[in-house]
């Protein structure tokens, strides 16, 4: 965890870096994050603290993109099949503090 892509857009309409090869994934400075069949990936949220692990959920393009913009979480319901904002409805929001990606950006 190392990698530290370089985000140059915020816009959910923005497409990512393609994927070139192995080194320019794990090596490289881009985002270029890599989607599932159902155009999701896997999240874990951490407390910036602490380092607790809050919970696990999945992203689309969408809901990463809006995660970076609003440095608010932003995740995906598989079963609803919509975006949501972690706390829309409690109030206990997820402020974003740092996104750590794998060497494989999936």
């Amino acid at each position: 965890m190392n990698h530290h892509p370089k985000i140059e857009s915020l816009d959910p309409d923005w497409d990512f870096a393609s994927r070139r090869s192995i080194e320019q994934v794990e090596e490289g400075f881009e985002l270029a994050p890599k989607f599932d069949a159902s155009g999701t990936l896997p999240c874990i949220t951490q407390h910036v603290e602490s380092g607790e692990i809050l919970m696990f959920a999945f992203m689309n393009k969408e809901a990463l993109c809006l995660t970076i913009e609003k440095k608010l979480a932003h995740y995906w319901s598989r079963s609803r099949q919509k975006l949501w904002v972690k706390g829309e409805t409690s109030g206990m929001r997820q402020q974003v503090h740092q996104i750590l990606i794998d060497d494989d950006q999936d």
